[in-house]
């Protein structure tokens, strides 16, 4: 038997079309310039501004290292067989929708989030009532539909 009749037996390795984390200045840029104009502001007005200060900078503080952590935790991954969805640093919660089981994909966008080309990815299959993957603050959320559409007519499913 040649190799090429043994590697043909074989199943097609999955490969990785996308991998992302949500947007934090993309998805809410006025919230994002708030935070940190909080941040560097109070802290630099420590000397002057007293307690109040210094707990107005440690709350700014605890707000913007727990959206950092939210979205660096978070991963939008698209292969060419299924889209995954892992959240968490120390636990991990995985959550895997197979292109063939595929039955909607939705992107929600705002208008600032038009503008700046991020939004919401919502898919779903056929065997549950609700959206099994929400990834919200996505970039280039179009791109993310028109791979998995893309793969699921390779598949033949659409």
């Amino acid at each position: 038997m040649n190799d090429s009749s043994a590697s043909s037996n074989q199943p097609a390795q999955e490969v990785e079309l996308f991998r992302e984390h949500p947007a934090m200045f993309k998805n809410q840029p006025a919230g994002f310039l708030l935070t940190l104009i909080l941040l560097i502001g109070g802290f630099a007005a420590i000397p002057f501004g007293g307690p109040f200060t210094m707990i107005a900078s440690g709350i700014a503080l605890i707000i913007f290292a727990q959206w950092w952590l939210k979205t660096k935790g978070t991963t939008l991954i698209v292969t060419n067989e299924g889209t995954t969805i892992e959240r968490g640093i120390l636990s991990k919660s995985t959550n895997e929708l197979w292109h063939s089981d595929v039955r909607n994909v939705q992107i929600q966008q705002s208008f600032f989030q038009r503008i700046m080309n991020v939004g919401t990815v919502n898919i779903s299959s056929g065997g549950q009532a609700d959206i099994e993957i929400i990834a919200k603050g996505i970039p280039d959320p179009h791109k993310v539909h028109s791979i998995i559409e893309e793969q699921r007519r390779r598949l033949g499913t659409v």
